[in-house]
């Protein structure tokens, strides 16, 4: 492929797609948590939680607006989730699969997420997942790009993809949301924090329960590259 050529893509989540974070994720809820003096939620509340930004969540457990009292909370949460929390996951079974299919295939693929992106870069390199993707976007330490249809309109204008030939992948309608601010269908997977009725009601073109069935519904999606 020529360079600066516009390449079909495919943008992954993180928490729930490629890896089980739970663990990890509901530990460190409950720390900040107890660090703030509040209740922790319980596994429910955590599992439905998990994919808005933390800044979104934690106004949420701790019932304010008071955006002092939020960050306090996602200090907290960082302080664990940077020692521990993040290694406290699981990779998908068989996602390497799907991600070598990617590749194959000549999709650019890039990581997609609202977690902080030193810490995404982190899980990717821990799970060995480095060699397959092209790029690894996540947020700031501000909570810029913490929004999905910000994040993917930020990936869209500094890679090298055809607007035109891109799925995003991901488990909750925080990711449909993003990618239909930004005209780009999203498939949604069910082995993650989202249900299908939430996937189908956000807009995914598709909505997959199984592993074995995500590299067809993206072939269907996108236009392959020519051959060479």
């Amino acid at each position: 492929m020529a360079e600066g050529t516009m390449r079909a893509a495919v943008l992954f989540d993180l928490d729930g797609t490629l890896t089980n974070p739970f663990a990890g994720i509901s530990n460190c809820i409950r720390h900040a948590m107890e660090k703030m003096g509040c209740r922790a939620p319980d596994d429910d509340a955590i599992r439905s939680h998990i994919g808005p930004p933390l800044q979104v969540t934690f106004a949420d457990f701790l019932e304010t607006d008071d955006n002092a009292r939020i960050w306090e909370a996602v200090g907290h949460y960082r302080e664990r989730y940077q020692r521990i929390g993040k290694f406290e996951n699981e990779l998908i079974p068989g996602i390497k699969d799907v991600l070598a299919h990617c590749v194959e295939a000549g999709y650019f693929l890039s990581v997609a997420t609202s977690k902080l992106e030193r810490y995404s870069k982190d899980i990717i390199a821990h799970f060995g997942l480095s060699e397959y993707f092209h790029a690894i976007h996540g947020s700031a330490p501000d909570g810029s790009n913490s929004n999905k249809a910000d994040l993917i309109r930020h990936i869209l204008a500094t890679e090298p993809i055809d607007p035109s030939n891109i799925v995003m992948i991901g488990d909750r309608l925080h990711d449909v949301a993003g990618g239909n601010a930004n005209g780009v269908p999203t498939i949604g997977v069910l082995w993650g924090f989202g249900d299908r009725a939430e996937l189908e009601e956000a807009g995914a073109v598709a909505v997959v329960e199984r592993l074995s069935q995500l590299t067809a519904a993206i072939d269907r999606v996108l236009v392959p590259a020519p051959a060479i």
